[in-house]
């Protein structure tokens, strides 16, 4: 695969503007000079003096500082993930599979973590769904320990997902028209899922034909790679684990939650890891479990555990479910479902869990210890109302105002605001088109928005082949992950001066508006740039929106990560001082096994 040099045809397509007087043409040779010998690809002459003009001493300000070179790390770094580190994690606890949550380095890596050799581009979506190139992820285990349930097949160079499971052997797609006969999988009222202990992500693979965005987490493996696997189909997902921690989601985010076998112990520890599901459940959601030990008088002998252990699992969990003012809705086959109330109103009459105290802010969810007392959902006034009130239906959630902000649980942000922020996202993401010619056209699957704001990012890309990871950072002055969920998108909290919980080589896509000047003074920009290139794939794509002094020390910093680069204007004017760059980060792999000296 070539390499995105000078010579090759560039994606970024710079609005044109009038040449200028000489002299600032004679500031700015130099800066052409020394991005012809980086490799990067050049601005046009009329694009950089456009630039130059909203500069108080324009050559002083697009000259690149001395940027120094990322070494390339070394062939066994390929899959590292530094948060959840497989060696590192043998020095924790296994109590309640505490070391395979999140433990990160003291020190982060200075070098680039490489591609496999042979690596390339996966399959657009959909066709990704069913296939991905081995090379990109050369793990074959699951393929043969997997095999009678076919999960994932190995034919040639590539992997072939068939959709089957370890509890729907007739396919993803057959097991999800069965649970569409118990509850309404396609009237617009389930639109966010999550599934615990994902495998390959099958479910939400297929679920994403019904307009429902899931997202699959399951803990680092060995050598499996579940996780990569989801995300080389293009299906969301994330690292993660139910353990001691809170999931990294606000409360009341998902309408639907799924186990399939999925080997969390539901009903151990007083139920702990059951109440965080109810807390990050939206009211009157779902919580499907199959697999052990739904049916269990059919399908005892073949788990090879006896009757009396299998029936007191049930029992176990039906009565967790009960504390949680659950009710069973069905049980049918190897399929039950349990829905959460829509509110409290009689639940505080009639269970035996107690409820967290007001100090216990349930949105509070990074590095968060889980807790057994029970998440209580906003206060309502008679038995019909939805606590923290009722979400519209897909797709009219997308443009709907969220309740959080109908409400005026955010701060700051009202009703008009909201109209505004979308209309907005919709003016940019126009204007990224005009800059990025593949954006849109399906050439990226995974995006991931740095500092999600609103959602505005994903909501205008939509329409578009593509889903969008939503981060709001911890440090952000205003928690709006809760109204994004409400939009029907999904996302995490996360710190950037740590590594995300995913691959590398994670996103086709990264939007980074405004997050490098919000931790400017928390941690080192190289290490966020560092992280950036680690979780994006080769010839993927940077957009960073930010101070134009901000953007030139990232520019000064992308030059050694070996990533093409320019600075366009804002798409408003010229004269703001808020800019764009736009990357793309070069292809490169490591050697030849036979020739890897690095």
């Amino acid at each position: 695969m070539a390499n995105i040099d000078s010579s090759s045809p560039t994606i970024f397509n710079v609005r044109k503007t009038p040449i200028f007087v000489l002299i600032i043409l004679l500031c700015i040779a130099s800066y052409f000079l020394a991005a012809y010998h980086q490799g990067a690809p050049l601005l046009t002459t009329a694009t950089t003096a456009a630039l130059s003009l909203s500069l108080s001493t324009p050559c002083d300000h697009l000259t690149a500082e001395y940027s120094r070179t990322f070494p390339r790390c070394s062939a066994n770094f390929s899959e590292y993930t530094p948060c959840q580190d497989p060696q590192r994690s043998l020095g924790y606890k296994r109590h309640r599979m505490i070391y395979r949550e999140r433990h990160c380095p003291e020190e982060p890596l200075k070098c680039r973590v490489p591609a496999p050799h042979g690596y390339r581009n996966p399959f657009p979506w959909p066709a990704s769904r069913d296939r991905a190139w081995f090379a990109n992820v050369p793990h074959r285990e699951l393929t043969v320990e997997k095999a009678v349930q076919n999960w994932i097949r190995f034919e040639g160079e590539r992997f072939v997902f068939p959709g089957g499971g370890t509890t729907f052997p007739n396919g993803a797609d057959a097991y999800i028209e069965d649970i569409g006969k118990l509850i309404n999988l396609r009237d617009g009222s389930i639109r966010t899922a999550l599934d615990t202990g994902c495998g390959v992500a099958s479910w939400g693979a297929y679920l994403l034909s019904r307009n429902i965005l899931t997202l699959s987490i399951a803990p680092r493996d060995t050598h499996e790679a579940q996780v990569q696997f989801a995300l080389e189909r293009g299906v969301p997902a994330l690292i993660g684990i139910l353990a001691s921690k809170r999931l990294p989601f606000p409360s009341r985010a998902f309408d639907m939650s799924h186990c399939s076998r999925c080997l969390i112990p539901w009903a151990e520890y007083d139920g702990i890891f059951l109440n965080e599901v109810d807390r990050v459940l939206r009211p009157g959601g779902y919580w499907i479990l199959s697999g052990p030990p739904i049916n269990w008088k059919k399908y005892w002998k073949g788990w090879q555990r006896t009757e009396k252990d299998l029936n007191e699992e049930q029992t176990k969990i039906e009565e967790v479910a009960k504390s949680l003012c659950w009710s069973k809705l069905v049980e049918k086959d190897d399929i039950a479902i349990w829905q959460k109330p829509k509110n409290h109103f009689d639940c505080k009459l009639t269970q035996n869990r107690s409820f967290c105290s007001a100090q216990n802010d349930p949105d509070k969810a990074w590095y968060t210890d889980m807790q057994t007392c029970l998440t209580p959902v906003p206060e309502v006034s008679n038995k019909e109302e939805t606590s923290g009130g009722m979400v519209e239906d897909w797709p009219k959630r997308l443009k709907s105002i969220p309740p959080r902000i109908y409400r005026s649980t955010i701060e700051g942000v009202t009703d008009e605001a909201f109209s505004k922020d979308y209309e907005l996202w919709k003016k940019r993401v126009s204007y990224y088109k005009t800059v990025n010619k593949l954006l849109g056209t399906g050439r990226y699957r995974n995006l991931l928005d740095m500092n999600a704001h609103l959602g505005g990012f994903a909501a205008a890309l939509i329409e578009d082949p593509v889903w969008v990871m939503n981060v709001v950072p911890v440090q952000a002055k205003v928690d709006t992950l809760g109204s994004i969920y409400e939009r029907g998108l999904i996302g995490v909290y996360h710190d950037w001066c740590e590594a995300m919980s995913t691959y590398p080589r994670t996103y086709d896509l990264i939007h980074a508006d405004s997050v490098l000047s919000l931790y400017s003074n928390r941690c080192g920009l190289e290490d966020i740039l560092l992280e950036m290139d680690r979780i994006l794939r080769p010839e993927g794509c940077v957009i960073i929106r930010d101070d134009v002094d901000m953007l030139v020390k990232v520019k000064s910093i992308v030059n050694g990560l070996e990533w093409d680069s320019i600075i366009v204007d804002h798409e408003d004017e010229h004269l703001k001082r808020e800019k764009l760059l736009f990357a793309v980060k070069k292809y490169w792999t490591t050697p030849p096994a036979s020739d890897n000296t690095n």
